[in-house]
């Protein structure tokens, strides 16, 4: 690794210069939003809105191939991940399949730490945000601070810290008609987007529990070189470290709890308890996370929500949203409801969820219009880490011990050598912090 990957800014303090940052921010808000609208015409007015991707793993180039499909007139222009050998290949790759819409040259493709920074700084008017989860606060304050319309992948935090920041770059990003569509690509479904504004018109009375269903089998590793850092073996293999993923509750899990939100009109629940643990994938190699969680949510009015998910292999696996009401029943993503009168299934047209919100949001630029999808994103994965809390701990977890969590996941400093290898989360004796 060459030393423009390395480092020495700490995570907490590069958090309070944010902080620091912010209150000058949404002082300015009306010239920002001047700007902003006359960013937006020029853009119109030449055609061609330029994309910056940053995190080039499997689901940044799938990203960037979405984003390319979804407008005649986009490029890709520049590229950001931490590791150089990842960079050159998502390059080739991406290179190959979008042709013409291909246009990184060398000097706007950047690998390190501080990759986020050229490509926000390179004169794109897009940014697609897929890197591991940790670092998504930072680069979304980066990249509204500098006026840039985002993508944002889920989860867009690991800590109550890091939501309470994206929580306020929302609302800088309000202040300045600046996008931010999020990866909860369900809410960008047509035929999930039919059935949920039908359950939430009542065609099924008032909701009385919901149930979440993710279970599925294993997924990748990258194995480990005895020449990488202990630093470098975690951030290849991100997915198993809870200070970069969040557990899979937040990274995988969330795009089911993200509906549960929806169903409940976007209000938070007011507290869960739950159980989990690791009962197949105890090797070292798999990190810390579990691999299974069951967990129980429950809103102001009794509404509770029963939640579960798991990675294992050789099990049934299951995906589905099951809404029960006083008046019927429905299954989600499979467009299913069951009221009182003939069963109701969608046959509308269909799209690729991952294409439309693309879509939609290089319509909101061109058009001058925003969407701010930063709330429920938000709240969505803070539903996750809360749910996490309550199983680590063997805890009921409220929604307020959630939000205002002191603990900061983020390690001494982003550089190459040691770090802290997390110890496995045992109920009844680790802390809520």
């Amino acid at each position: 690794m060459t030393e423009s990957l390395r480092t020495d800014v700490r995570p907490s303090e590069s958090r309070r210069e944010f902080l620091k940052g912010s209150a000058a921010a949404v002082v300015s808000g009306s010239l920002a939003a001047t700007l902003g609208a006359a960013r937006m015409a020029h853009a119109a007015q030449d055609g061609v809105l330029k994309v910056g991707l940053i995190g080039c793993g499997g689901r940044g180039n799938g990203a960037a191939v979405n984003a390319m499909n979804a407008d005649p007139n986009v490029k890709l222009t520049a590229m950001g991940e931490v590791f150089a050998d990842r960079l050159t290949q998502a390059r080739g790759v991406l290179q190959r399949q979008l042709g013409d819409k291909y246009a990184v040259t060398d000097d706007c493709a950047f690998s390190g730490f501080d990759a986020y920074k050229g490509v926000i700084d390179s004169g794109v008017d897009v940014v697609l945000l897929a890197e591991p989860p940790h670092f998504r606060p930072r680069h979304l304050r980066y990249a509204i601070e500098q006026g840039k319309h985002v993508f944002c992948e889920k989860p867009v935090a690991v800590d109550g810290p890091g939501v309470r920041h994206v929580l306020e770059s929302t609302e800088m990003a309000r202040q300045k008609n600046l996008n931010i569509v999020s990866g909860l690509c369900w809410r960008y479904d047509y035929g999930v987007r039919e059935t949920m504004k039908r359950l939430l018109d009542g065609a099924i009375g008032d909701i009385v529990a919901m149930q979440e269903d993710y279970l599925t089998g294993v997924l990748w590793h990258r194995g480990r070189d005895p020449q990488w850092s202990e630093m470098e073996y975690q951030l290849r293999n991100w997915y198993y470290f809870t200070w970069l993923s969040g557990d899979h509750i937040a990274e995988q899990h969330i795009h089911s709890l993200d509906k549960s939100l929806w169903m409940m009109g976007d209000k938070p629940p007011q507290k869960c308890v739950g159980l989990g643990g690791r009962q197949v994938r105890t090797d070292p190699k798999w990190g810390h996370i579990y691999d299974h969680f069951a967990t129980c949510y429950e809103w102001e009015n009794g509404v509770k929500m029963y939640s579960y998910t798991r990675q294992m292999a050789g099990c049934k696996n299951t995906v589905e949203d099951y809404m029960l009401g006083t008046q019927g029943k429905a299954e989600v993503l499979r467009n299913y409801i069951q009221g009182q009168g003939e069963p109701w299934k969608y046959n509308g047209p269909k799209a690729s969820m991952y294409d439309i919100e693309h879509k939609e949001l290089f319509e909101a630029i061109r058009s001058g219009q925003t969407i701010n999808n930063g709330t429920y994103m938000s709240y969505s994965t803070l539903l996750a880490i809360m749910g996490r809390m309550a199983c680590y701990t063997g805890q009921e977890i409220t929604w307020d011990m959630a939000m205002n969590s002191q603990e900061d996941l983020s390690p001494a400093a982003y550089e190459w050598g040691d770090v802290k290898i997390p110890e496995v989360a045992v109920p009844g004796v680790t802390k809520f912090v």
